[in-house]
């Protein structure tokens, strides 16, 4: 049972979201950094022009190279924290997330972690692809990556996955273990050159989208369109992007699946 939204709630907090994006987008543009809207945001501006209706949170692209150097310059404010598990904390997610410390919002997956819980937008990198045998070998890493990070069994991509996750963690109990483990898997991953390849794909939003190639034309710039009145990066191939990872992306699903997807379970604005 997903959280009951009270009236006019859910759009609050996507107004406060949209906050979010505009002072990111600042940050970014001073520091020369790139990014994109992807998912649930992209799609809504294209077919929107802003929020889908039920969207509760904001999903965003960064080069892994903006990604990281993102990581670098970064100084928390008082208003925002950045949050990228590392070998000291773990954040239960795989990707980085930026926090407005001035709400309150307390997921289940990640309630019982010592962390800022606010309004958040993911932050995923893209990677260059290799083909055959290295690309094999980079999804085995990416997988080895995300069950060392989080740390959680996967209990929801069929149940050879939740056996083999629990097997792997069962074997390697150590902390500073699981860190090297998930460290070098990181390492290996991400160590393509887009020189070199042909394909960007997204490592750290789980088993499904791991699988997804996207051609690199795709995302060698930005295009700015309107969200919600305000012109916000979108990668220049949106409607390819889009149609490889949603399909029919400019239909709506159908009544019963127009619900927020995330597990909030305290929500204060």
């Amino acid at each position: 049972m997903g959280y009951a939204f009270k009236d006019g709630e859910l759009r609050r907090l996507q107004l406060r979201t949209l906050d979010m994006l505009l002072d990111f987008q600042r940050f970014c543009d001073k520091n020369n950094l790139t990014f994109f809207l992807c998912g649930g945001c992209c799609i809504g501006a294209v077919r929107e022009g802003g929020f889908i209706e039920w969207d509760d949170d904001a999903d965003i692209f960064m080069p892994r190279e903006d990604y990281q150097r993102l990581a670098q310059i970064w100084s928390d404010t008082e208003k925002y924290a950045l949050l990228r598990s590392d070998a000291e904390h773990n954040y239960g997610n795989i990707f980085t997330t930026l926090i407005d410390k001035s709400t309150v919002c307390i997921r289940e997956q990640t309630k019982d972690i010592d962390m800022p819980h606010g309004i958040a937008i993911d932050i995923f990198p893209l990677d260059a692809c290799p083909s055959g045998i290295k690309r094999v070998f980079q999804k085995l890493n990416a997988l080895i990556y995300s069950l060392y990070l989080a740390q959680i069994v996967p209990t929801n991509h069929g149940k050879i996955v939740e056996l083999i996750g629990r097997a792997l963690l069962w074997l390697v109990p150590s902390k500073k273990m699981r860190t090297r483990i998930w460290q070098g898997a990181e390492k290996r991953m991400s160590k393509y050159s887009l020189e070199n390849c042909e394909k960007i794909t997204e490592l750290c939003a789980g088993p499904y989208y791991m699988n997804k190639e996207y051609n690199k034309e795709w995302f060698e710039s930005a295009v700015l369109m309107s969200f919600e009145g305000h012109q916000l990066p979108l990668p220049v191939g949106y409607h390819s992007y889009l149609s490889t990872a949603f399909g029919d992306y400019m239909t709506p699903p159908p009544l019963d699946k127009r619900a927020p997807e995330h597990d909030i379970i305290e929500l204060k604005l």
